[in-house]
């Protein structure tokens, strides 16, 4: 009895204030309008909730306790709302209030988006003022001569996480580069985007979200819808994370999916890839540290009925796999290696990737800085690969299985080359050793499955490697040997 009469009463409001840490529930209303008339079935959301506008574009629900902002899922046929470039689809929920105003204008497009195009930035991290001009100067002038190239028809961008490396200053800058592009993107989270000073995952976003809003999202242009996710689980140690996608996001997904017809066509982005090919021959504790998505089936078996492209970031190179009715694009960077050379650690050059939408059908290509659509090979001459001193090789950086990879000798074709998984010579010479690059000596070359090598003739004058993508393109690079 003693020890019972020991425990203090505590006021049971108290309690519930202490329980709730602030996290309290409100009640959302509004509406999703343009020209002054409501807009019906447009998914608006929490993050735990998904309700629909009524004919008059109307929308009522009570937000989950731990919710942090309402956003929808933008409709087919409108504009990206957006602030200088960044997109803008989202109302923050104010705790301290009982009820949220939440009202959405959109502006029609004034022609079909059936027929769009997307840009993927995978890791722009920007780690310094110095890195921050080359973007800024170089790489998104760069992106908006790709834009104008691309014709008059919806465009926009996706930021595929680390948009800055651990420098949080940096975020005004890189909304600077945005803006100069002149197109709307989305972004989501890289590990380089985090707090890492909070004590769990959830603390961890909040830098993030006050520049950018939720982690997590939904949006439609013509028959293609995209969702973009969170997989960088921060584990409440230094740099510590892991690829994984949390049972909320998962059932978010499961909901927003319930209205998006079998068969359709879904991108999703997120930034660490759910798989690579190389980082699966590692081992199980390479893969915790963050190379891959560990519980990726769960998400493959919530998009099974879909045909799903995946854009990914984060490993600096550029891979592509395919199986069944996935695709993931995994994106060689903006930044190349860091900043500290014009490639990434594959050989792939600084750059991103292009879309064209037509329907429910993608085209891709992979855009060099500084180069047009054509650039998409590098040759190098014998004795670039130390271990085999009499190839010829070559880099074919967005191939897939579906390309073909042939050479001609003084211009008579002479079969196809054979596939090598190695490093680049290119990436060996300005990366390769404790010494370089000058800037961040800890950057190596990373090994590749998309070189190709072959042997040559005696007397052969020159080198043609020509390379045909899956949609028939072909891309040739000569050298005089």
């Amino acid at each position: 009895m003693g020890l019972l009469t020991a425990v203090p009463i505590i006021p049971i409001g108290s309690v519930l204030a202490a329980e709730n840490n602030g996290f309290v529930a409100v009640n959302v209303i509004g509406k999703v309008t343009s020209n002054g008339k409501g807009i019906p079935k447009v998914a608006v959301s929490d993050g735990y909730n998904i309700v629909y506008t009524d004919a008059n574009g109307a929308f009522g629900f009570t937000s989950h306790f731990n919710a942090e902002h309402v956003f929808i899922s933008l409709p087919s046929g409108y504009e990206i709302p957006s602030e200088k470039g960044i997109a803008s689809f989202y109302k923050k929920i104010d705790k301290r209030e009982a009820q949220l105003r939440a009202d959405f204008i959109l502006n029609k497009l004034p022609q079909d988006d059936n027929k769009h195009a997307f840009i993927v930035w995978g890791d722009t991290q920007i780690q310094s003022k110095k890195d921050a001009k080359q973007l800024i100067t170089i790489s998104a002038p760069d992106t908006k001569a790709a834009v104008a190239s691309l014709g008059n028809q919806p465009i926009h961008g996706i930021g595929c996480g680390d948009l800055v490396f651990d420098h949080f200053e940096l975020f005004d800058d890189y909304k600077q580069a945005v803006a100069i592009t002149g197109i709307p993107f989305y972004q989501l989270i890289g590990n380089h985007d985090m707090d890492y000073t909070a004590r769990s995952d959830d603390g961890s976003q909040a830098t993030f979200k006050s520049h950018f809003g939720p982690t997590y999202y939904s949006f439609n242009r013509g028959k293609i819808h995209y969702i973009v996710l969170d997989n960088v689980f921060f584990i409440g140690l230094a740099h510590r994370y892991i690829g994984y996608l949390t049972e909320t996001q998962l059932a978010w997904v499961e909901k927003d999916l319930q209205t998006v017809p079998a068969g359709s066509t879904i991108v999703v982005s997120l930034h660490i890839p759910t798989f690579n090919k190389l980082s699966a021959t590692k081992t199980a504790k390479e893969e915790e540290l963050g190379s891959m998505t560990s519980n990726r089936e769960a998400l493959y078996a919530l998009l099974k009925n879909y045909k799903v492209h995946i854009m990914s970031g984060h490993t600096h190179f550029n891979e592509n796999w395919e199986k069944d009715n996935i695709y993931e694009h995994n994106h060689g960077t903006v930044c190349g290696a860091w900043w500290t050379g014009p490639i990434c650690g594959d050989g792939t050059p600084n750059g991103y990737g292009i879309y064209e939408v037509e329907g429910d059908d993608i085209k891709w290509h992979y855009r060099s800085t500084g180069f047009d659509k054509n650039h998409q090979i590098a040759v190098y001459k014998k004795g670039a690969i130390s271990e085999i001193p009499t190839a010829i090789v070559a880099n074919v950086w967005n191939w897939d299985e579906k390309w073909k990879v042939e050479w001609l000798e003084d211009g008579v074709v002479k079969g196809n080359m054979k596939q090598y998984v190695g490093l680049d010579p290119l990436a060996v010479e300005l990366y390769k050793g404790p010494t370089i690059p000058l800037a961040h000596k800890w950057v190596e070359p990373s090994i590749t499955d998309h070189l190709f090598i072959t042997e040559t003739s005696p007397n052969t004058k020159e080198i043609t490697v020509r390379a045909t993508d899956r949609f028939g393109n072909v891309y040739i690079q000569s050298m005089s040997v």
